[in-house]
């Protein structure tokens, strides 16, 4: 039996065909829900417009930490981790690209990137961005990107970095959603794991921090931001390229200050 979060969604959606759609996954994932998973919370609120406190009131009503106790600087991080999440979990709903089109924008490196996204959202067609992102991520047979860890660093899929991947997850008291269909090491999965940690939802040293982002994220998510800025099918997605390119080098150097 479905969850009130998960039924609300789907009536927000229009049923359960047309959220799998906006999500840009296959309709008997959705069918096979129990409730939202935990790493699709964001993108099923952005496709939906339903409150991630609605969707998942057990991960997001009572936060392990109060906002007012996380680093602004940790907090900006959680964001930027999220919003990437986002749009490489499901195409941007009408609705987001016009909260990405008012991102803020100053002369620093990640301010820049965030002017190229936000002006190429302001100018972007749903419609035309869920084509491209079918075309970029899924495809028939499959997309002209494949985002996943095993793939970037072995060539091949389920390889050595997953199990590796899982280890550490569970070392982090980190589940995998039954029911869910895509590896963990999605680039999806890896930037809302991110942004958790950044956000102080799972518990994790500074150090927990970037021994996971060193081992799982910045060996190879660099490469897959770059292909996506001069991938054939990306126009919209070609700023988000940018955006998580600059946003990993950010990452880099503010983990190696750190260290």
């Amino acid at each position: 039996m479905r969850d009130a979060g998960l039924e609300r969604a789907i009536d927000a959606a229009g049923g359960v065909a047309r959220l799998a759609r906006k999500m840009g996954i296959a309709q008997p994932s959705v069918s096979n829900w129990n409730r939202v998973p935990a790493q699709r919370v964001i993108a099923v609120e952005s496709a939906t417009g339903v409150s991630r406190r609605v969707l998942r009131p057990d991960l997001y009503s009572e936060p392990a930490v109060t906002d007012d106790a996380i680093d602004p600087i940790d907090a900006g991080r959680a964001q930027e981790y999220a919003l990437l999440a986002t749009l490489l979990s499901s195409a941007p709903s009408a609705a987001l690209l016009q909260q990405i089109a008012q991102l803020n924008i100053d002369a620093t490196p990640l301010g820049r990137a965030h002017a190229t996204l936000a002006e190429a959202a302001s100018v972007a067609v749903a419609t035309k961005v869920e084509r491209e992102y079918f075309d970029l991520f899924i495809g028939l047979g499959r997309g002209e990107l494949l985002p996943y860890a095993s793939y970037y660093l072995t060539g091949f899929l389920n390889e050595r970095p997953l199990s590796r991947l899982r280890d550490d997850l569970a070392t982090l008291g980190i589940e995998r959603v039954e029911g869910n269909l895509e590896s963990e090491d999605h680039a999806a999965t890896l930037c809302e794991i991110m942004a958790d940690l950044a956000a102080a939802r799972f518990p994790a040293t500074p150090e927990a921090q970037r021994a996971f982002f060193e081992k799982h994220v910045s060996r190879w998510m660099g490469r897959l931001f770059a292909d996506m800025e001069r991938a054939e099918n990306a126009k919209f997605y070609r700023s988000v390229g940018t955006l998580g390119r600059v946003f990993l080098e950010v990452e880099t150097e503010a983990f190696t200050f750190a260290n």
